[in-house]
């Protein structure tokens, strides 16, 4: 079987000639659904104030209902079919009830924003506000499944799905909200969102109606046919560039913020230490980290900075804060350096709130300081004390009423692995060492 007999036979399942429908009824119900006059321009006004409301309460399960309810892809679909069957009329009275149908969204919506209570943007109404290249591709492919199910039988609840999927009316909405409340960039995001939908559906609407060889009206020079393909090209491109350039700005983004998620697992995570954040000032090549619990070497700190290059940081500088730096700490020294334009009390409050911070701060060191000093006396006392194969440091708190009687109190608990246990000597030596070491005012040694 050779590779035509192949490409014929993969060509009988993709292709969608034998399904469609009659030509002139498809042509005529799309005609019909382009205008918007009576109860087509009503149901339009009741489907953006729900948009509107589902947007102002940020209720998904509303503005998918407004979108199932619109009637806006009727003209779009009809200017995509008009230019793709060459029929200046039907694309005449399309652009004109898509443009009548566009201002009174937009009016309508911006009317419901100023008289709303609730002003603030919610994270469904800010969503339409920066499109992406995804936005461009999401259109496309919804509007290419719509004119096939509008062009076929057996049409199923495609159409409804188109609608929801390419979402043209949120961002009218999104526009009214910003004429509404002033926010011109809001306005100008949501307006392009809307354009680049109404691009690629009707883009999509051309190719569909091109493939499936619709019969086309005759343009009275081919001159004039090149000119409207030019148009059609350079409305495209000119559409998707914006799109593009913001996607390449998003793509970047994530990419960047990726690495220094992987950098900071990589090179920074270690047992007892947890990082609180991480901030990256670009300007400056700064990558900052917050940090609590084990204190990060600055070894550590030096060795991860200069395997930056291979998480593609190259350039960036490390600072890590931790201990008494964390951010609350600096907090706190901010405002204490203030304190000349605060009342007295709110100054010793700041001043209290220091100091318990400090104190929880040198506790905290204090019982790191064993943890990383049990590793540190493993090979030394394997040396000096052969018989001793594990050994534990830990501080006790002591409960004192005199303050002055106060100190540090170690207890040693060490193993012989189940072998001869220490001779008093070396019990005595031992202790001593570990006291020395510890710098412990008392300790103990516990063998078990």
């Amino acid at each position: 079987m050779d590779v035509n007999s192949i490409i014929n036979r993969i060509k009988v399942y993709f292709n969608v000639m034998p399904d469609k429908d009659d030509e002139q009824a498809i042509v005529q119900q799309i005609s019909s659904g382009v205008s918007f006059r009576g109860a087509n321009l009503w149901v339009l006004i009741f489907a953006i104030f729900i948009a509107s409301l589902g947007l102002n309460v940020n209720s998904t399960a509303v503005i998918i209902g407004a979108m199932l309810i619109s009637p806006l892809m009727g003209p779009i679909i009809g200017m995509g079919l008009a230019v793709g069957i060459n029929d200046l009329e039907l694309l005449k009275r399309a652009a004109k009830n898509f443009s009548v149908a566009t201002f009174i969204s937009v009016l309508t919506a911006t009317v419901y924003f100023l008289i709303t209570p609730l002003g603030e943007a919610q994270s469904e109404l800010l969503a339409r506000t920066s499109p992406t290249l995804y936005d461009v591709l999401i259109a496309f492919c919804g509007g290419a499944a719509g004119i096939i199910a509008l062009c076929t039988r057996g049409k199923g609840n495609v159409i409804p799905g188109v609608a929801i999927a390419t979402a043209l009316m949120p961002p009218l909405c999104t526009a009214g909200y910003g004429l509404a409340t002033g926010h011109i960039l809001y306005f100008l995001g949501a307006f392009y969102l809307f354009f680049i939908n109404t691009v690629f559906i009707a883009l999509a609407t051309y190719c569909g109606v091109r493939l499936m060889h619709f019969q086309q009206h005759e343009f009275l020079s081919k001159e004039i046919g090149a000119k409207a393909r030019r148009i059609v090209t350079a409305i495209v491109f000119v559409t998707m560039l914006p799109a593009t350039v913001v996607t390449v700005h998003i793509v970047r983004k994530s990419i960047f913020d990726n690495n220094v998620r992987k950098f900071i697992k990589a090179e920074l995570t270690q047992r007892g230490t947890q990082i609180i954040s991480s901030d990256v000032e670009k300007d400056s090549l700064k990558l900052r980290i917050v940090a609590v619990g084990r204190e990060i070497t600055e070894g550590t700190r030096t060795a991860a900075e200069q395997r930056m290059e291979q998480y593609g940081l190259k350039g960036f500088h490390l600072r890590i804060i931790q201990g008494v730096q964390t951010d609350s700490i600096l907090a706190l020294n901010n405002q204490l350096t203030q304190v000349s334009t605060t009342r007295e009390a709110d100054r010793q409050q700041l001043l209290e709130l220091s100091a318990q911070a400090a104190s929880l701060s040198s506790t905290l060191d204090g019982y790191i300081r064993l943890d990383n000093l049990s590793a540190e006396l493993r090979p030394e006392l394997k040396a000096l004390f052969p018989q001793v194969k594990a050994i534990g440091l830990s501080r006790i708190a002591e409960a004192e009423t005199d303050t002055a009687l106060q100190h540090r109190f170690v207890v040693a608990l060490v193993s012989t692995g189940g072998s001869q246990r220490l001779a008093p000597a070396d019990r005595k030596k031992l202790q001593e060492w570990l006291q020395a070491r510890t710098e412990a005012d008392s300790l103990v040694v516990v063998e078990k």
